[in-house]
């Protein structure tokens, strides 16, 4: 996300999460989302737990958690939500906290497990891991299974057709691994490993995945667009250009540029 316009980022206004809106739409237009990815980023927490008291959802599972769940077992107390941690890996569920529950499934291919599961939760919620799906409809189809009557799956995700997303379709694996770990010397394989994306139905348009998600078993869909990443914070001149683009793509709503999305679906 770029830095070079900040914007006041705030909470979730407790009277947008106190309603008790009809759809998604109402949802998200009492929130409000500044179109900004800082919105997106400091704000993905505060929506979980507004689409929770909102909507009601009490049984929530993390897809992706793994070792680094969104809430703390203090947080999910005190939301009094009953939360399950959902990894492929049973090492990187081991590694998280002992208080949750834990499901080690594939959402996209563990057909046995999703059957197992099916209307076991209110809200299935995820970030950063769909772009990971080699077959997004298939992992949203089996998330609509899981989710009992009336809940609610959102993924955060980065979207096409952002150019860095472009170029790490385009660049080799190991190539574009080198990058991020040389422009994030953070991102290690111990503590925040790259992983091979495809990107596969991550968009910002509703009107390109609305027909998919419904075709799924969803009575409706919302994407929420964000424009704007830090992926060329430290490359003077790329990032100039860049931040332009995303600011004309933003104020045209053109969805084929967003770098970001919630997408939300309803059962």
């Amino acid at each position: 996300m770029s830095r070079a316009e900040p914007i006041a980022v705030s909470r979730i206004p407790e009277e947008a999460a106190s309603g008790k809106p009809s759809s998604l739409d109402s949802f998200f237009a009492d929130l409000n989302p500044d179109i900004r990815s800082e919105w997106a980023w400091d704000n993905y927490k505060p929506t979980i737990e507004a689409l929770s008291r909102t909507f009601g959802l009490r049984r929530l599972i993390e897809i992706g958690g793994g070792r680094d769940p969104l809430f703390t077992p203090d947080e999910a107390q005190a939301l009094d939500i009953d939360l399950t941690i959902n990894d492929i890996s049973q090492v990187e569920l081991d590694n998280g906290p002992p208080e949750f529950h834990k499901a080690c499934f594939d959402v996209a291919g563990d057909l046995a497990e999703v059957e197992k599961r099916r209307g076991s939760y209110d809200l299935a919620f995820s970030r950063m891991v769909f772009e990971h799906v080699k077959d997004g409809r298939a992992a949203w189809r089996n998330l609509c299974e899981i989710l009992a009557p009336g809940g609610v799956a959102i993924a955060f995700v980065p979207t096409l057709y952002a150019l860095p997303y472009l170029a790490n379709i385009v660049i080799p694996e190991a190539v574009s691994s080198r990058i991020v770990k040389m422009l994030y010397p953070h991102r290690t394989d111990d503590d925040d490993p790259k992983f091979p994306a495809h990107y596969s139905w991550t968009y910002g348009s509703e009107t390109k995945l609305k027909p998919m998600l419904e075709g799924v078993g969803f009575r409706e869909a919302k994407v929420v667009p964000f424009w704007f990443h830090e992926y060329f914070v430290s490359l003077p001149g790329a990032r100039e250009i860049d931040n332009a683009v995303n600011r004309l793509a933003a104020d045209r709503d053109w969805r084929f540029l967003t770098s970001y999305a919630y997408i939300v679906a309803r059962k």
